[in-house]
């Protein structure tokens, strides 16, 4: 049976005309059907226990030619078919297809090692899931889902239990007061927030307030809000369009010498709603802030899938902070996971797999009126 040669499998791509399995495949059964998807590209195909055979065979560099010598049952002409036809929904690879920009992506992938499957397949099922406009269709679903279906109840009751009751009392002071004014605003005022009023806001969410040493060498960075293993995953991109001082564009914040680096300049209301999913009661606010995750800090001690809920709970946590914090400072916050994902990740040029967008999180002058809008 052909093979590759160790140095052709050495370097990842041996000359043209061999073929192997896509590395990041997984398989499961939906009723009485079986079904194969690539969670790189994100190609799912229904499939047979003979096509699993097929994709076992490939699972390293091998000829075609091997592949007819293996089967001979089948004619050339079946086999070859069924190999096209996995190629084409990138199931296997052929060696003169396997483009750079994949090769790319794939190197990223793997890197996540014991993360994947669990992991690499969540990530990618749960990108890209919104589309850029937000249809009159959708508005009247919602409508209609209030008409057809009971709110849930925001609290669990544990009926017959015994309760121990605490004194109920009134939280005076400015951080009950700003925890109770928290709310997640969909109108903004014109003005422009001030740079300084900005600045502030990112130095206590997303700052370094101090650094630690670790025990054997290197050293923690200390942040405002919690983070597994002092690792903090998250970095913040600002898209300013109404700041003062600030020129309309994305900046990356430099958490360390707090300051912005410039990414591109201009940024558009139009952009903003694209960006956002088509929420365009967000696209007048003054900035947003695009919250990545550099998956490699958890990775580096975590290396088990369970890591990727760390994360997410960590961007939580910083949302929180920036919302609590732009209150605090008299601002109009608002956080949203509706995200054009890739869209973004192409804006803040990051590749979507080691470093990828997680949370949105944004602000903008109060509206001026004597009831404020409803939040949630």
């Amino acid at each position: 049976m052909a093979r590759a040669s160790k140095a052709e499998i050495k370097r990842g791509k041996p000359r043209s005309g061999w073929i192997r399995r896509a590395p990041f495949l997984i398989s499961y059964w939906q009723g009485k059907q079986l079904f194969f998807e690539n969670y790189l590209t994100r190609k799912k195909i229904a499939a047979s226990v003979e096509t699993a055979t097929l994709l076992d065979f490939f699972s390293g560099w091998k000829r075609e030619e091997a592949m007819l010598r293996r089967w001979p049952e089948y004619t050339a002409k079946s086999l070859q078919g069924a190999v096209r036809r996995l190629v084409k929904e990138t199931f296997l690879q052929e060696s003169r297809h396997v483009v750079p920009r994949m090769g790319e992506r794939e190197k990223a992938l793997r890197a996540w090692k014991n993360w994947n499957p669990a992991a690499g397949y969540f990530h990618f099922q749960t990108k890209d899931t919104y589309s850029e406009k937000i249809s009159a269709r959708e508005i009247r679903w919602v409508e209609e889902l209030l008409e057809r279906r009971r709110v849930p109840v925001p609290v669990k009751p544990y009926p017959g239990a015994r309760v121990l009751k605490f004194a109920r009392r009134e939280e005076l002071g400015e951080f009950p007061q700003v925890l109770r004014e928290r709310r997640t605003w969909r109108k903004f005022g014109r003005q422009a927030v001030a740079k300084e009023i900005l600045g502030r806001l990112l130095q206590i969410s997303f700052g370094v307030q101090g650094w630690d040493k670790m025990p054997r060498g290197g050293r923690y960075a200390m942040k405002t809000s919690p983070s597994g293993g002092s690792l903090h995953p998250c970095e913040a991109y600002v898209v300013a369009r109404k700041v003062e001082g600030v020129s309309p564009g994305i900046y990356h914040y430099d958490a360390v010498g707090h300051g912005l680096q410039e990414i591109r300049r201009g940024a558009s209301g139009a952009e903003l709603q694209k960006l956002l999913a088509g929420q365009w009661w967000f696209r007048d606010a003054a900035f947003v802030v695009f919250l990545t995750a550099v998956f490699g800090r958890t990775q580096w001690k975590y290396d088990y899938a369970r890591a990727y809920r760390a994360v997410v709970a960590e961007a939580g946590h910083v949302c929180q902070t920036f919302c609590l914090t732009a209150t605090w400072l008299g601002l109009a916050p608002f956080c949203t996971m509706a995200l054009a994902d890739t869209r973004i990740e192409e804006a803040l040029r990051v590749d979507g797999i080691s470093e990828s967008v997680m949370y949105a999180m944004g602000a903008g002058k109060r509206v001026r009126r004597k009831k404020r809008e409803k939040g949630k």
